[in-house]
């Protein structure tokens, strides 16, 4: 059994009434929302979730998405993609830009009620006329229509993600705007040949976060890691399904 999945793994594992920061991240977040069970077994005892393949070719869409952003950044230029919808704004220049892009980093915020020191990787800042910060999300894929709004169920965990984003500058002590936008590049499947290139069509979706649930979230999810009773599996948790299912006929 791999290190991953065994109950011995200690790293980064809650430890009821300790006063040292605990760090969660936004993907904790979300995997606490998704199924409680499957948090506590992750923070409390160390067995996460079995990993699922790494989106390489995304994250080298990100990487070429930042290095376009910041040619701009530099001399204080728009985008062709922020004039091309009415976007007035620039990349915003920012000291701890690198270090919120920064995995295993990235934003953060010790939320002091809870002790939990709360932090989020962000892919882009811009910032509008109002002297706002915009804050900005790449998204990639591949499918047979055109991506302009976030209208699918699965996509809720999207829009969560950018208000986490959102609330953590805004702790952070910037002004930030309301209004988020996702940069999202679909891959284009109709060529009539690949001769080793990938063509994206690209829309820039706007989202209008609100951060009210986040405070309750985060109560709900320190007073789930300070319980010592496990908590019931999420109903449509497909993890906990197999995993009970495994141990019946085991």
């Amino acid at each position: 059994m791999s290190e991953y999945y065994s109950p011995k793994r200690k790293r980064n594992i809650y430890q009821p009434g300790s006063s040292s920061p605990f760090k969660i991240s936004r993907s904790k977040i979300e995997l606490f929302i998704q199924c409680p069970r499957c948090f506590y077994l992750d923070r409390r005892f160390g067995v996460g979730r079995p990993p699922s393949y790494p989106y390489t070719l995304n994250s080298a869409v990100d990487t070429l998405l930042k290095k376009e952003f910041d040619l701009l950044r530099e001399n204080s230029e728009a985008h062709p993609l922020m004039k091309k919808y009415g976007v007035e704004a620039i990349p915003a220049k920012h000291k701890l830009l690198d270090e919120w892009r920064a995995n295993f980093k990235g934003v953060q915020i010790l939320h002091r009620k809870t002790n939990l020191l709360i932090h989020g990787a962000i892919d882009d800042l811009w910032k509008n006329n109002q002297g706002e910060y915009i804050v900005v999300d790449y998204k990639s894929t591949s499918k047979n229509e055109e991506i302009i709004a976030l209208d699918k169920d699965w996509q809720d965990g999207y829009k969560r993600q950018m208000e986490i984003y959102q609330w953590l500058v805004r702790q952070n002590g910037l002004k930030v705007s309301n209004t988020g936008y996702f940069v999202y590049c679909n891959g284009k499947t109709d060529a009539e040949k690949f001769d080793g290139k990938l063509e994206f069509d690209i829309t820039l979706i706007p989202y209008e976060g609100n951060a009210d649930w986040i405070e309750e979230t985060i109560n709900e999810l320190y007073k789930c890691l300070n319980s010592d009773a496990i908590p019931e599996a999420a109903e449509d948790c497909d993890f906990c399904a197999y995993k009970d299912a495994v141990g019946d006929i085991l």
